[in-house]
């Protein structure tokens, strides 16, 4: 048998130095909910290329930093927010989506209860936006947006994470305006109702609304043993 012959990792390196110049970055797709709407955290693009544009939050992933580490970083410089579960998507590699080079991006998305995690940040107009009156965006963060809307209507109806945007106590009305707002199509009620109950997901507390310009509803909270989960398994549960 022919003995292998072995290259250095240096020598790996001068022969294919196109392929070390490439950049990695990661964008970060937060989705909120407000008034009736699901919404995402977007920032004016700081690049002359896409002036009045809105991008995600987004960086480079630096060269002593692991990706996901890089997600949580850009997280906190660019929103304050530090304790928010984000999970990895996608990535993005269309040759021509940064005009400064080839980058490859890393799309990672959270659900984020808008009145429990209060921005700190205001650079570059950094906003709760509506996800359905965005129709262009920089860089190819329109695509991003997309393929992580549609990730998040894939698992709604099946996994309980529409609830890492409401509060602790909720109505089945609120749990049907959110996920209207999600799916963007009006549900019925009592299909709606039906779904949720065989999913067995819920605890009626013995409360009902007050203050509501309705008909008071009761108020339900998720189960102790899938809130235990914590934030990363209420994306894998079903």
């Amino acid at each position: 048998m022919a003995q292998q012959i072995l290259k250095t990792a240096a020598i790996e390196k001068s022969s294919h130095l196109e392929y070390f110049n490439i950049a990695t970055s990661v964008d970060c797709v937060l989705f909120g909910y407000e008034q009736k709407q699901l919404k995402v955290l977007v920032i004016k693009s700081d690049l002359q290329e896409f002036m009045g544009l809105w991008s995600l939050p987004g960086d480079f992933v630096r060269v002593d930093e692991d990706i996901d580490d890089a997600s949580y970083r850009v997280l906190q410089q660019r929103t304050g927010l530090n304790d928010v579960y984000l999970e990895q998507v996608h990535a993005f590699g269309s040759v021509n989506r940064h005009p400064s080079g080839r980058v490859i991006t890393i799309a990672y998305y959270s659900l984020i209860d808008i009145t429990n995690h209060q921005l700190r940040l205001t650079d570059n107009e950094l906003h709760w936006h509506p996800v359905f009156e965005l129709s262009k965006m920089a860089f190819d963060h329109k695509l991003i947006l997309d393929t992580c809307l549609q990730r998040l209507q894939e698992k709604v109806m099946e996994q309980p994470v529409v609830f890492n945007l409401l509060p602790g106590k909720f109505s089945l009305r609120e749990l049907q305006d959110v996920n209207e707002a999600i799916l963007g199509v009006e549900l019925d009620r009592r299909n709606f109702r039906k779904r949720i109950s065989l999913k067995n997901w819920l605890e009626d507390l013995n409360e009902m609304e007050e203050d509501v310009p309705h008909r008071p509803g009761k108020l339900y909270k998720l189960k102790d043993e899938l809130l235990r989960h914590g934030k990363k398994e209420l994306h894998e549960i079903s």
